[in-house]
């Protein structure tokens, strides 16, 4: 019991998150009666925020080192625009302009990594150039008009669906998409193997481990949530395409940020850049990379957004950046840098998200649901300042 207290309390705002994303999910349900969780719905719901979460991803790098990046959502306008005109006015084959959106996402991060890490432009003046700069290319291109639609190749990234070459499962009347079940009992297979040898690797190196109970408990936990939001996904229309690059990209970077050299630089970073340096860390690179890196995954979020909404237009990624930054915090990233996860990020993400889809089924009006989202945000941030001021006594 001991060693659970002591898990719990290290990583607070992170499970604290996840306790609030369930019980939040659990009332909305009831207040909605059960419409929340029908599975048209919660499709919906991962279709409406994986841009969101895909920025969420990348800026998480950004609070790590106490900065953020404000022009993420004038880049979405900016790429969006650029794929509207190659592919409606010039015809462009749809997977190579996706394969220039990229390209150019990269030319802006390094573009804008260069301000920051050797011009020694501060992050947030530099972003807030970025936003102002590529919001204005991206109305220029438009001139105001909105290009549409895109070819179906382009659409499916985003609302396209995992076909089923199984053939369908049908149980007592109700098919089921008989694929997404078998990837789903697949990835809950790897999270049990890597568990486990987590597991042992703890012990075996004299580290605190949970008691055997509860450690079975936990995984038990998990995969019954996973297949659970895998039978739901069945029963519509199986795993969105969209959120298989979703979950790609988490695996990827939280695999980048927890086990590699890099990801050590990037918190050595955010702890103290004078130790940093100090111990010999580039820390200008680490910098560049991390924007050039952020604007990549904006390009992808303006690729998917756009696809999303058939279009490309003017408004495009507006508080986007925003609601990416919130994401963060509230999942549990400080605000003077060195602490947060890729998890915790996304369940940040969720969490807005799963508040925003709730509010409209219950037809609170927009307003209300900005203030709200302003309420959490400030309540996370309140939260982990009083949680250090108490960590330090």
């Amino acid at each position: 019991m001991n060693a659970l207290l002591d898990l719990i309390k290290k990583n607070a705002r992170q499970y604290g998150m996840v306790f609030a994303l369930a019980a939040a999910m659990i009332i909305l349900g009831i207040w909605t009666k059960g419409i929340f969780f029908r599975p048209v719905n919660l499709t919906n719901l991962v279709l409406q925020n994986s841009y969101v979460l895909i920025l969420a991803v990348g800026m998480l790098l950004c609070t790590i080192t106490g900065n953020v990046d404000l022009s993420v959502g004038s880049i979405i306008c900016f790429v969006g625009a650029v794929c509207g005109v190659m592919i409606v006015d010039m015809n462009f084959n749809p997977f190579l302009t996706m394969f220039i959106a990229l390209l150019m996402g990269a030319v802006i991060g390094m573009w804008q990594g260069f301000w920051i890490a050797f011009v020694n432009v501060p992050p947030f003046i530099a972003t807030l150039a970025g936003m102002l700069i590529f919001r204005g290319l991206g109305q220029v291109i438009l001139r105001g008009q909105t290009k549409a639609p895109f070819p179906a190749e382009f659409q499916i990234i985003a609302s396209g669906y995992i076909p089923d070459p199984l053939g369908g499962l049908t149980v007592a009347g109700v098919k089921f998409h008989l694929f997404s079940i078998v990837i789903g009992l697949f990835i809950i297979a790897l999270i049990i193997v890597n568990e486990i040898k987590r597991r042992k690797k703890q012990k075996q190196y004299n580290f605190d481990v949970l008691p055997g109970g509860i450690w079975i408990v936990k995984v038990t936990a998990i995969a019954v949530i996973l297949m659970a939001f895998t039978i739901v996904f069945s029963l519509y229309r199986g795993f969105p395409n969209v959120l298989i690059i979703l979950g790609f990209l988490i695996i990827v970077y939280q695999f980048v940020a927890s086990r590699t050299i890099q990801g050590r630089h990037i918190y050595a970073l955010g702890g103290n850049i004078k130790a940093a340096k100090l111990s010999g860390i580039k820390t200008e690179w680490v910098m560049f990379w991390i924007y050039t890196n952020m604007a990549i995954l904006a390009s992808i979020a303006a690729v998917v957004f756009s696809a999303r909404l058939n279009a490309a237009t003017p408004k495009a990624g507006q508080g986007f950046e925003l609601d990416a930054i919130a994401a963060c915090y509230v999942g549990g990233a400080a605000v003077t840098g060195g602490i947060g996860t890729i998890i915790g990020a996304v369940v940040g993400g969720l969490f807005i998200g799963v508040l925003n889809n709730g509010m409209s089924i219950l037809g609170v009006s927009p307003d209300w649901q900005q203030a709200i989202k302003g309420f959490v945000l400030l309540a996370a941030v309140a939260f982990d300042l009083y949680s250090k001021r108490r960590s330090s006594k």
